[in-house]
């Protein structure tokens, strides 16, 4: 990762010259320290969302304007990673916060965030033939892949999915090519995620080339708040997301969530293990003949 400063000129946000550490983005995790009570600016020249845990929801401001994050944290925060996703592309840069006492510190000075001329240009429909972190390249015409996309299809499908459930209609990103496909609404989704106390069930379905998101409710059904993690759903998936990363206890309204789980050259009812019925032997025992008078 390479850093660079230089001064901004007069009237840029600032009403005296201030320099601005710049950093390359090259699939690296950046570092950007915080002070308690400062709050620190990073410009990034793109509209992104940020992916911030729920644990700094009361510790962390964040917000977001015309290219640049604002950030100010009000308590020490641990070494944090933050996720900023460009909403146009998908395209995801990580930065790693943590925040310590301010008090006798000088001002932290700006960040701007550049991509690296080493990152990836354009990605392929096929996330695991993605060339990350070669150099660009000129494809022979007679040999290039039409309808490439600069966006893993997993990625937009699964955002396109979530957008649908939870977004207006009107601000439903439009996707191309996309359909919604009928599922089995009575799936049985006992095995999704057998070491979770929770009910699944299947909300939608939807269909970009020969990759399948699914829509899964996930409800609470005990009285302890769930951390989620992916490894714990049984199944053949390219890749699965939640929309929450913790379950509430049963009886309040984050008791539930939706998990969207993306398969490739089938459905969901193909890409779930078989369900192990118990097996009851007392049906193959041979009926006695001499009834209940046999000896």
């Amino acid at each position: 990762m390479r850093r660079l400063r230089f001064a901004l000129p007069l009237g840029m946000a600032f009403t005296t010259a201030q320099a601005v550490e710049i950093m390359t983005w090259e699939r690296l995790p950046l570092p950007v320290p915080l002070h308690v009570g400062q709050e620190r600016v990073i410009f990034i020249d793109q509209n992104v969302r940020v992916g911030v845990p729920r644990a700094l929801t009361d510790t962390l401001r964040i917000q977001s304007t015309g290219g640049a994050l604002y950030l100010r944290a009000s308590a020490p925060i641990a070494h944090t990673r933050l996720q900023l996703q460009d909403v146009r592309t998908g395209e995801i840069i990580l930065v790693d916060i943590a925040a310590t006492e301010g008090n006798d510190q000088p001002l932290l000075e700006p960040v701007k965030i550049v991509k690296g001329s080493r990152a990836p240009k354009r990605y392929g429909s096929d996330p695991e033939q993605a060339d990350i972190g070669a150099e660009p390249f000129s494809p022979d015409p007679a040999q290039a892949t039409p309808g490439r996309r600069e966006t893993p299809i997993p990625v937009v499908l699964t955002r396109y999915a979530a957008q649908s459930l939870y977004a207006p209609l009107r601000t439903v990103e439009r996707l191309p090519g996309v359909t919604q496909i009928k599922q089995r609404r009575g799936l049985d989704l006992t095995n999704l995620m057998p070491t979770q106390p929770v009910n699944a069930s299947l909300l939608g379905a939807w269909q970009l080339e020969n990759y399948f998101v699914s829509a899964i409710k996930l409800s609470n059904t005990s009285a302890l708040t769930l951390s989620l993690d992916p490894r714990e759903l049984q199944g053949d998936f390219i890749t699965a997301a939640f929309q929450h990363q913790t379950l509430g206890p049963v009886g309040i309204a984050a008791d539930t969530t939706v998990a969207y789980l993306v398969t490739r050259g089938k459905g969901l009812a193909e890409a779930l293990p078989p369900t192990v019925r118990q097996i009851d032997a007392s049906i193959n025992l041979k009926p006695s003949h001499g009834g209940a008078n046999a000896q």
